[in-house]
């Protein structure tokens, strides 16, 4: 992993677990215990993202206790695998203790390839109604929101607490895929460039060629900076254990 990440010129990957106990028979497969776990083992490399099953009973003290025991940096929910919407009310409470600590959320948004999940509950559009009700709660439409690529960029537009990554489905050839999604579908010139974080979703995708690409698409400097890191230490508030 680490050779992995030095070959795509990256300093730090996060790692995004998904508790769906209840859809699971109980089971999670990747716990915040480990995440953290796996955090202390590199903590100048990882970044680690807490994941609570909304529909639990015990989800808030749950992501309390992800916050402030194992320091996890923020909260990763996927709305299609867990079939809720953004504004269901079981979510309220998980809101409200990301604001208390000031932690991001990112929601898997667009298609999702993974059995039994459903796009409804992912498209852009439907987190409008979140971002508006809660400006200071920063949350990441991740993969762009593949195909609804232009509502993700109206949400930006109209939201300075909206983000999203560029961890989309490239199919066969990454440059090709974003030169189409980032300078046709989306141009960056619509003053997005201070929200948009690279992101591979490595493993499933390979991230030495989307980090290339990336570079490749003739972009500022100081655009690829944004997007290469500066925009996403704005999205969690700073680096834990970052190096002076």
């Amino acid at each position: 992993i680490f050779n992995q990440m030095k070959c795509a010129g990256l300093d730090y990957l996060c790692l995004l677990p998904e508790d769906y106990r209840t859809q699971q028979g109980g089971k999670v497969l990747v716990s915040n215990e480990e995440i953290s776990q796996l955090v202390n083992m590199a903590p100048d490399k990882f970044i680690g993202f807490a994941g609570v099953d909304p529909f639990a009973e015990d989800a808030a003290e749950e992501l309390e206790k992800a916050f402030a025991e194992l320091k996890l940096s923020g909260l990763k929910l996927h709305p299609g695998k867990g079939h809720f919407y953004p504004t269901d009310e079981r979510m309220m409470p998980l809101y409200d203790i990301c604001e208390k600590y000031e932690k991001p959320i990112i929601f898997h948004s667009g298609m999702s390839w993974e059995p039994d999940t459903l796009t409804k509950y992912c498209r852009p559009e439907m987190f409008e109604e979140l971002a508006a009700a809660r400006p200071k709660l920063k949350i990441c439409l991740a993969h762009f929101g593949w195909p609804w690529c232009r509502e993700t960029a109206m949400l930006m537009l109209k939201y300075t607490n909206v983000y999203t990554d560029t961890g989309a489905l490239y199919f066969d050839n990454a440059k090709e895929f974003y030169t189409q999604m980032l300078t046709r579908d989306v141009p960056m010139t619509w003053s997005l460039r201070h929200q948009v974080m690279f992101g591979s979703n490595n493993p499933r995708f390979e991230q030495i060629r989307m980090a290339h690409a990336i570079k490749e698409l003739g972009f500022r400097e100081s655009t690829l900076d944004l997007i290469c890191g500066e925009n996403a230490i704005e999205f969690l508030g700073g680096i834990p254990n970052r190096k002076a």
